[in-house]
């Protein structure tokens, strides 16, 4: 069967485990050839820290050797789980700026490489992911907070520098989600599940799969003339 995503190459990062994972595989199953960057990636990835230049420069030019081009670029890669939940009073200014490194400054370096690469191909989708929580206020994670709160400002703007490259950039604001990142940190599980859960309109756990749908679609033709926008998708908890 043909998928709509046929002879496409999307580079994922973050893109071994969680919702990068089921990004992965959703943009597989509609055809797309699927690179994965990853700290820890499956053996057929490219090892990367997206906050660093070097490593993201080198990963766009091993995709586009290894596969002659990038048409999708999906900025998943970001601390989360392993943040600990604290008066903003009392976080570190190096914590701070390795949550901003790692979730913001990292999309930029990845765009910044692989735009060249979509333009000389005559346009590209690219699709960052956020967070419900900058919509919501969420206290006591300020730093990861402030950095989803910047990807979407991110977004906006790249949209409109690169619409007439024809690369069209959007943003997922997924709300908290039972990943595996997520439950290798049951303290984070025991203080928001239940609370994220009762605030829903779809009283359940959003998994990882929830978020493939919203992305898939945002890098197929059907959402050509869709750019700089964030869809946000948290089970209605938040709306609009």
């Amino acid at each position: 069967m043909s998928g709509a995503l046929d002879g496409k190459i999307a580079l994922v990062t973050g893109g071994a485990q969680g919702i990068g994972r089921a990004i992965a595989d959703g943009l597989e199953a509609e055809g797309a050839t699927v690179v994965v960057a990853d700290l820890n990636p499956p053996p057929d990835g490219i090892q990367a820290d997206v906050s660093s230049e070097k490593d993201v420069e080198r990963m766009v030019d091993e995709t586009v050797e290894r596969y002659g081009g990038i048409d999708i670029l999906v900025n998943n890669a970001g601390l989360y789980a392993s943040l600990a939940m604290r008066p903003f009073t009392e976080i570190p200014l190096a914590e701070w700026r390795q949550v901003m490194d790692v979730n913001v400054a990292s999309m930029f370096l990845t765009c910044r490489a692989a735009v060249p690469v979509m333009r000389g191909q005559g346009g590209g989708k690219i699709v960052n992911i956020s967070s419900g929580t900058p919509f919501r206020g969420v206290p006591f994670l300020l730093h990861y907070v402030t950095s989803k709160g910047a990807i979407v400002a991110l977004t906006r703007a790249l949209a409109k520098e690169l619409g007439k490259d024809s690369i069209h950039v959007n943003c997922v604001a997924p709300g908290f989600t039972i990943s595996a990142g997520v439950e290798a940190h049951p303290e984070v599980v025991e203080k928001l599940r239940d609370v994220s859960i009762a605030a829903r309109t779809i009283q359940r756990d959003q998994v990882p799969e929830d978020v493939v749908g919203a992305v898939v679609f945002l890098c197929t033709p059907a959402a050509d003339f869709i750019t700089g926008q964030t869809m946000v998708i948290d089970g209605g908890q938040y709306f609009h």
